[in-house]
C-alpha cells in the first residue's frame, strides 16, 4: 500500500504506468485505490501447522518437516495491467 502512495506522489498512475502486488490479502487490500492484487496464503492453515510442529518439539519430537510449502493463489484486483 506504501507502493501506491509513493507511486501517485510521484506522478505515476497504477496500473497505467506501474503494476503493483502485494502478498498476505490483508482486507485493506481491497480498499486501495486501486484495489490491490495480492498472493493470499492458507493462514489458517499455516497457523494449524505452526502449533502442531511447536507441541511436537515441546513433547521432545522432531519437526515432521523443516520445509512446507501450501497453495496460496493470486487474487487479482486493479492494481496491476498488462505487460
Amino acid at each position: 500500500m506504501g507502493t501506491l502512495q509513493a507511486a501517485r506522489a510521484r506522478g505515476l498512475r497504477v496500473p497505467e504506468d506501474l503494476s503493483v502486488a502485494g502478498f498476505d490479502d490483508i482486507d485493506l487490500a481491497e480498499a486501495t485505490d486501486p484495489p490491490l492484487t495480492t498472493v493470499q496464503q492458507p493462514l489458517q492453515e499455516m497457523g494449524r501447522i505452526a502449533v502442531t510442529q511447536l507441541m511436537r518439539v515441546l513433547d521432545g519430537h522432531e519437526p515432521e518437516a523443516l520445509h512446507l510449502e501450501l497453495a496460496t493463489s493470486l487474487v487479482v484486483r486493479g492494481s496491476t495491467g498488462a505487460a
